[in-house]
């Protein structure tokens, strides 16, 4: 059995006391229109504009570092520099190095003074016991030491290219043309392989990185066109399109990270610059209507219609395309020029006669 409403068990409770007395004519008072403010609702011109603030960063970076740990004696470059291709940007003390490579070139001199030996040796055994002069057993030690005196020229010509290496990546050098954006080291430390030296933005595309929740990943359309401008400037813009989004959202805002590739970016849009990339989440208009205007029946939303011709209201379920804490997009449910209650619409019921107070659009 449906539990009456409070509303419900004041009115009836109102009407019998009216309709009672003893032989007396109570004249019963109809019950007076509820004001409510209401809306006239249109048709949009267009989807829903979203902005975010990013900065201008380059589309591909780099840290150069030193292949080989050494103290570091010179760094020719720094935040902000220009480098071309086989720039020399930092140098590490050679000295270490050039005694390797010294003890390396003296081993191979060495590892081939023993393979001509053994040749020789292996040569003259041939040749006796070809004649008869001397035992296989002796022939086959003497091949056997050639082996090895060849094999260990071979490890020193191996070493002392290792060598040769290690002397040439004393110095670090730019393996592209682009711009330093940070140092790792100054000169006079002791820096590790692999450790930062300068990170360089490479010349070519720049990105605008922005950080994107995901509903509006959601409600963006496949392969949109942003449009860019800079923060400070909004008379110098670019247009771009999205290159990548991250997998996973930052732990602690919950965002992700997407990155617009910009179309032919103007000069003005340096490294860092801030700017503000806005997309347009539809093209189809939708009907819009204030959030005060939405309620539920049967768990679905629902709206109060106010039907024109005898002010009384109905109630309706609508499809929701989108909402926000000030409006909603119906996608479904509503047509333009109707008219939906904004305020009020907790205390009606259908078939309610009302009294409107606004119908602005």
């Amino acid at each position: 059995m449906t539990k009456m409403k409070p509303w419900m068990a004041a009115v009836a409770l109102g009407s019998s006391l009216l309709l009672s007395g003893c032989g007396q004519e109570a004249e019963v008072e109809a019950q007076k229109p509820r004001p409510v403010r209401v809306v006239t609702v249109e048709k949009g011109t267009g989807g829903q504009v979203a902005s975010f603030t990013g900065e201008v960063l380059a589309q591909d970076e780099a840290s150069l570092a030193f292949r080989v740990s050494g103290r570091m004696i010179e760094r020719s470059a720094n935040v902000g520099d220009q480098v071309k291709a086989g720039q020399v940007v930092a140098r590490l003390d050679p000295q270490n190095a050039l005694n390797a490579l010294r003890s390396a070139q003296a081993a191979l001199a060495a590892a081939e003074s023993q393979l001509v030996t053994a040749a020789n040796t292996f040569d003259r055994q041939d040749r006796l016991l070809v004649n008869g002069f001397t035992t296989q057993a002796n022939h086959d030690a003497a091949r056997t030491a050639l082996q090895a005196a060849q094999s260990d020229v071979d490890n020193a010509e191996a070493q002392l290219k290792i060598a040769q290496d290690n002397v040439s990546y004393t110095d670090l050098v730019a393996d592209a043309p682009g711009t330093v954006t940070a140092r790792g080291a100054e000169p006079g430390e002791v820096v590790q392989a692999g450790q930062m030296i300068l990170q360089l933005a490479r010349q070519g595309g720049r990105d605008a990185v922005f950080d994107v929740p995901a509903n509006i990943l959601r409600a963006a359309p496949a392969d949109p066109v942003i449009t860019i401008t800079l923060s400070d400037d909004p008379g110098v813009t670019a247009t771009g399109r999205v290159r990548e989004v991250a997998p996973q959202a930052d732990p602690v805002t919950r965002t992700f990270r997407v990155r617009v590739g910009l179309d032919n970016p103007p000069a003005a849009m340096r490294l860092g610059s801030t700017v503000i990339g806005r997309v347009e989440l539809g093209t189809d208009a939708a009907i819009e209507i204030p959030a005060s205007a939405l309620t539920a029946v049967n768990e679905r939303p629902a709206v109060w219609v106010v039907d024109p011709a005898t002010e009384t209201v109905t109630l309706r379920n609508i499809e929701v395309r989108r909402f926000s804490q000030a409006s909603v997009a119906v996608d479904a449910g509503l047509s333009p020029g109707e008219v939906v209650v904004t305020a009020g619409v907790q205390a009606l019921h259908p078939g309610q006669q009302v009294r409107l107070l606004g119908a602005g659009s």
